[in-house]
């Protein structure tokens, strides 16, 4: 029953066609010897009660001990008193990188429908049919134009998109039959602004006035990132305020306010307002301005651009009650209150009930499953179907990530130890330095190639006739190899080849077929590489076939400590990336 019901769950987990029982040639890993009945995956949560009172007891044990702040109502994997807490002052402001888009490059003509007209500007007239007219009009401080024969007009304050339509009306009101009548604003006064407050260079600038208030607010170098306001910002006339706009808007919406500057105009820049800081899994970290006192998580959440997969918030402040710390989901936090000096900490912190996995080599089916997980690799191998006799059972392995960077980081340690023990000695006499000149080469040269190398992440899971039984992980490959009837050489012999396995020869029968060493091989590092991804000297293990023979190179140096150090890393380098480093 407990063979039965391992298989069942093992199909349930991968759910794959390669169980066909038709398939000709083929059979599960369940049915042969690879992965013992005892040995196969169980999940906790499958476990009769009381049939291992000893794990049950030891994962009681663990349960006991606190995994969080109980004494908080809201807990999560982030200890707030163990973090500093992010001040919004330290993080650039949201809308920091506003004011290198080139807004000053181009002065607007002024000549948009909606512009309005005013004195100064310069008005093209042309009229034909009963009577003939073609003149430059100035609009004069009172706002009128002078039609000869007409009389003066007046059309400050008339749009440009109205004016064709009133002088129309005007010039037809004395000749009313066959007139044809064409005017265009040929020019627009310029127009000084002020710009003051908390900008990086406040001063009086031209333009035009349709021009942007971004238009005067980049002459001005653009607003203090550490001082200055993006929501708050005032453009007044005769001391009082037309119109208040938040640049939020348009850096969200891109909506600016359409204001027709006047000369004398001035761009008022307020004091930043309070602020709070946005960081964690976000596209980037920035101090966002309130509007008011206070925020909803809503409000937050809509401003910051949250990466993919955010789940849970940390909300942490100060309140009159005191220091405030709260974990909330991304749908509690919506109806939070965020204050000044809050930081907000978006978190992706779902994990996920499912991996992926990849199979390779010798198999039947798809080549990635989803699986649960608590998912072991006894059950994973029970459900593929493999080609019976083509299949390498008991060499089976796993590529791993984390054992990569494992891989990589031990040889990292390795080869600063190898750089600061021997660089850098003193040398006493000018014999021994040529010596300390040439080893530092050699090292610096091995160094080099050794750290170019990328391990293999290979993870060893047999054991004897049989695989252990662990669990696997996210992003794991499982190697399932074709049996193979050849044996590779490669490094240090004299003709590395392929060569047909024959039971009973030895490594060295196989380097001796291959020529044998080369004058640079060392003869006491010859290693045998299972495709388990096992590294055995070859005197410890027998050659199989698909194995490969590696003649590991001999330190070319005198000192002994040295060749010490640097056939140990040759040996580290071999079983990480199976390759013998040319020295």
């Amino acid at each position: 029953m407990k063979h039965a019901a391992s298989f069942f769950r093992a199909g349930c987990l991968v759910a794959v066609a390669c169980l066909n029982v038709g398939m000709a040639h083929a059979q599960s890993f369940g049915s042969g010897s690879i992965v013992p009945q005892d040995q196969q995956a169980q999940s906790m949560t499958s476990q009769a009660p009381g049939a291992n009172g000893q794990q049950q007891a030891q994962q009681q044990a663990v349960d006991d001990q606190p995994r969080a702040n109980w004494n908080s109502s809201n807990y999560g994997p982030v200890d707030p008193s163990q973090q500093e807490k992010v001040d919004p002052n330290t993080l650039p402001p949201f809308g920091a990188n506003l004011f290198t888009g080139g807004f000053r490059g181009v002065m607007a003509d002024g000549l948009n429908p909606a512009y309005t007209i005013k004195p100064g500007d310069q008005i093209n007239l042309r009229v034909w049919g009963g009577t003939e007219m073609q003149s430059v009009l100035t609009v004069d401080s009172q706002g009128n134009i002078f039609l000869p024969g007409i009389g003066p007009l007046n059309v400050q304050g008339t749009s440009n998109s109205e004016l064709n339509a009133r002088v129309t009306a005007a010039i037809k009101s004395v000749y009313p039959e066959n007139v044809q009548v064409y005017t265009n604003l040929q020019g627009v006064q310029p127009v000084g602004v002020f710009v003051t407050g908390y900008v990086k260079n406040p001063g009086r600038y031209s333009g035009t006035p349709s021009d942007s208030m971004l238009y005067f607010l980049d002459q001005a170098g653009g607003i203090d990132q550490a001082l200055g306001s993006y929501r708050q910002i005032a453009i007044k006339r005769g001391g009082r305020t037309v119109d208040t706009i938040d640049l939020y808007d348009f850096l969200i919406n891109g909506n600016m306010p359409q204001t027709q500057f006047r000369d004398g105009d001035t761009i008022v820049v307020d004091e930043r307002g309070p602020a709070v800081a946005v960081v964690g899994d976000v596209e980037r970290p920035f101090r966002y301005e309130l509007a008011g006192e206070t925020l909803t998580g809503g409000d937050v959440t809509n401003l910051a651009r949250l990466r993919s997969g955010v789940t849970h918030v940390l909300l942490r402040g100060d309140r009159p009650d005191g220091p405030l710390a709260r974990y909330l989901t991304l749908n509690e936090f919506r109806t939070a209150n965020v204050r000044r000096g809050d930081e907000v900490l978006f978190s992706a912190d779902q994990r996920s009930e499912n991996i992926v996995v990849q199979v390779e080599g010798s198999y039947y089916g798809p080549s990635r499953y989803v699986l649960p997980r608590d998912a072991h690799l006894g059950e994973f191998l029970n459900a593929i179907s493999v080609p019976k006799s083509m299949t390498s059972y008991q060499d089976v392995s796993i590529r791993r990530q984390s054992v990569a960077e494992q891989q990589e980081e031990s040889l990292n340690e390795s080869l600063d130890r190898l750089e600061q023990t021997y660089l850098g000695y003193p040398a006493r006499t000018t014999g021994e330095g040529e010596i300390q000149v040439r080893q530092a080469e050699l090292i610096e040269r091995f160094v080099q190639k050794a750290r170019q190398t990328e391990p293999t992440g290979r993870l060893v899971v047999a054991r004897g006739d049989s695989i252990a039984d662990i669990r696997l992980q996210d992003g794991d490959v499982v190697t399932i190899p074709e049996s193979s009837d050849s044996v590779l050489l490669s490094g240090e012999v004299t003709i590395p080849q392929a060569m047909v396995y024959t039971p009973g020869m030895s490594a060295e029968d196989y380097i001796r077929q291959a020529g044998g060493f080369t004058p640079r091989a060392d003869d006491d590092q010859v290693l045998v590489v299972h495709r388990n991804g096992a590294v055995i000297h070859a005197g410890d293990t027998e050659v199989r076939a698909g194995d490969e023979i590696m003649v590991l190179p001999a330190a070319p140096t005198s000192n002994i400590e040295l060749a010490t150090s640097i056939t140990q890393i040759l040996y580290q380098v071999a079983v990480a990336t199976k390759v013998a480093l040319d020295l």
